[in-house]
């Protein structure tokens, strides 16, 4: 019985190992250094009044997911609008 319970350990530690090993450590911008560049940017942008709106509503979804400590996710919405930007 043990001799079970010790593999069920070593294998849950095995386990956790693999997912640490998985996730990056850094694997985003800080999301608050990346909006500051998003808006700097928008600032000096020539867009259509469509992709104002577009850049506006990923703005809204970055700082919502940047306020929920999300920093990954609020990347990916500010990097889709500096794509609509050019940049």
């Amino acid at each position: 019985m043990k001799t079970i319970v010790a593999a069920a350990v070593l294998n849950g530690f095995a386990a956790l190992g693999f997912l640490a090993l998985s996730i990056p450590a850094h694997s985003a911008v800080p999301c608050e250094e990346m909006l500051k560049d998003m808006r700097a940017a928008k600032a000096g942008a020539k867009l259509s009044d469509a992709d104002v709106q577009k850049v506006n509503d990923l703005e809204t979804k970055a700082v919502e997911r940047c306020n929920a400590d999300d920093d990954t996710r609020s990347d990916k919405f500010l990097a889709e609008a500096m794509k609509i930007m050019g940049k």
